[in-house]
Order: C-alpha cells, then sequence, then structure tokens
C-alpha cells in the first residue's frame, strides 16, 4: 500500500527530505504523496521515515493503493534500476 498525506498536515518539511524515493512533494496546499514512487521505504527502512518524523501523525497507508509486501519490493526494485 502506498502512504497519503491527510488534510491534517501542517506543511512542517520534515517528511519530504525523509523520503529515500523522492514520493513526497508540495502540492496546492499540503504535502503530497506519489503512489507510484512510494515502497513505504521497503527496500531502504525496516518503516515508513516519513511516518516516523510526522508530528501530527497524519500519514496513513492509503487504501486507494494496496500493494502487499512482495509488490512492494518489486516496485522498489524497479525504481532502484531506473535510477541506475
Amino acid at each position: 500500500m502506498s502512504l497519503i498525506i491527510t488534510d491534517e498536515c501542517i506543511n512542517c518539511d520534515v517528511c519530504e527530505p525523509e523520503c529515500p524515493n523522492d514520493a513526497i512533494y508540495m502540492g496546492e496546499e499540503i504535502y503530497e504523496i506519489n503512489p507510484a514512487l512510494c515502497t513505504e521505504c521497503v527496500g531502504h527502512f525496516d518503516t515508513p521515515q516519513c511516518v516516523e518524523v510526522c508530528p501530527v501523525e497524519c500519514i496513513p497507508k492509503d487504501a486507494d493503493y494496496e500493494e502487499s509486501h512482495e509488490q512492494l519490493t518489486l516496485k522498489y526494485q524497479k525504481l532502484m534500476a531506473a535510477n541506475g
């Protein structure tokens, strides 16, 4: 599953630099997560780093993008291959 940033986001800027896949970006009003790039940090860390640093706990799993651990691992491998 990809993660999503809810509208409780306070734009504190701590999540964006923590994302190893550059999936987090500033949207029109709050930070957003590109589900095509989010692997929940699978392949990089044991836990999603954005969730770890978020002071308002506004980054749950996105039910619209359900993925198994295996699917996230494959996505991670494809992203790493594409980045050389």
